[in-house]
């Protein structure tokens, strides 16, 4: 009899553990896996004007270094906006002595006002207003564009009458685990994203690589009543804004940014905490499939390791912990070969256990850590 029982609570768990797979492994196929094969829109030569916009807070080093790169681009017509976001370092200097060298160069400065808080989005708005082309590009200071051809990349992607862009932005490869960790994650969230966007889903993208045009922008309400907000200025509005018809991603490595990653554990799950404040707001249904994917995986890990300890139909379990770890290695280095991220052949598997955790632990630190976060 307790035999029975036993082998029916075993059943019961490598059912469940069946299912948790299920649902992994069509979510990766039905979305993860559409960004790394995707083919292109079919290319835009017209090469309209372009306002590209930087938000820049306290950053005359980066400005210093990536600004002329910025300036510099092989595109016919373009202008670049910098708004000086209440900075108390050497910015405006910096600004004033590029704006001799560069014509096409554009600034303007918010005051300090210890009295009102606000968040990026007003500096956007900033930015916005003071465009004079309808095709805006955004990147942040610390970004360099990966080539002379990034701003023409990224509108060669608005065939077809899109009108948002949705682009990768990497991270400097360095040694460490960290920093192999953090390209890794940025690495799995752009395939996450741009994989939504190609299923006609779009939430979120990143700030450091997004167009979109300027009628776009003031079709949305999000800036208008969130400008206090600190995070938010990219994934909230591709939410609101983004649809099956106007959006599009672009897959052109030499159209991508490139970004000095943190330097420490407490400065990524300060930054994911501040992310992770805007998640809230996403729809229903968007906040139910990430989350659903994230549980899952833990699910799948935890009554895995427990039927391996307990010896519970180990062929069974190591079959889909096999079909499942070849899947998502096919997706990840498909994927990395594309985007040209580097040395994740072997840090799937770690990366793909512990992003669940440090997820968890970016909750707590977002529940119990400091109440606002701002951006600087």
């Amino acid at each position: 009899m307790t035999k029975n029982i036993a082998l029916e609570n075993f059943i019961y768990i490598i059912v469940a553990l069946g299912i948790v797979w299920l649902i992994q492994s069509l979510y990766y196929l039905l979305v993860m896996a559409r960004a790394p094969w995707k083919k292109s829109d079919v290319a835009n030569t017209s090469q309209p004007p372009v306002s590209v916009i930087i938000c820049a807070k306290n950053e005359q080093e980066n400005l210093r270094q990536n600004l002329p790169l910025i300036l510099s681009q092989q595109y016919p017509d373009f202008q670049v906006v910098v708004v000086n976001d209440c900075s108390e370092d050497d910015t405006e200097m910096v600004l004033a002595q590029f704006k001799k060298e560069y014509a096409n160069l554009y600034y303007t400065n918010i005051p300090i006002d210890k009295k009102f808080f606000h968040g990026k989005k007003l500096a956007l708005v900033v930015g916005v207003k003071a465009a004079k082309h309808d095709l805006l590009l955004l990147t942040d200071a610390d970004c360099r564009p990966e080539s002379e051809q990034w701003l023409a990349g990224m509108t060669s992607a608005l065939a077809t009458g899109r009108e948002m862009v949705l682009g990768y932005g990497k991270y400097t490869k360095e040694k460490g685990f960290l920093n192999t960790f953090v390209r890794y994650e940025t690495l799995w969230n752009a395939i996450q994203y741009m994989g939504h966007a190609l299923a006609h889903k779009p939430f979120m993208a990143v700030g450091r690589n997004l167009a979109y045009t300027k009628s776009l922008f003031n079709s949305s309400s999000q800036f208008r009543n969130n400008l206090t907000t600190a995070s938010g200025d990219d994934d909230l509005f591709v939410m609101e804004m983004g649809t099956r018809h106007n959006t599009t991603v672009c897959f052109i490595p030499q159209a991508q940014t490139i970004s000095n990653p943190v330097a420490t554990f407490n400065q990524w799950f300060e930054r994911k905490a501040r992310h992770l404040a805007t998640a809230p707001k996403y729809p229903w249904a968007t906040q139910l499939l990430l989350g659903t994917e994230l549980i899952s995986r833990l699910f799948f890990y935890l009554l895995s390791i427990y039927c391996l300890i307990f010896n519970i139909f180990i062929p069974i379990v190591i079959a889909l912990l096999v079909t499942r770890l070849a899947l998502i290695h096919i997706i990840i280095l498909r994927a990395a070969k594309r985007y040209n991220e580097k040395g994740m052949l072997f840090a799937v598997l770690l990366m793909d256990i512990l992003t669940p955790c440090f997820q968890a632990v970016a909750w707590t630190y977002k529940l119990f850590g400091r109440k606002k976060s701002r951006w600087r």
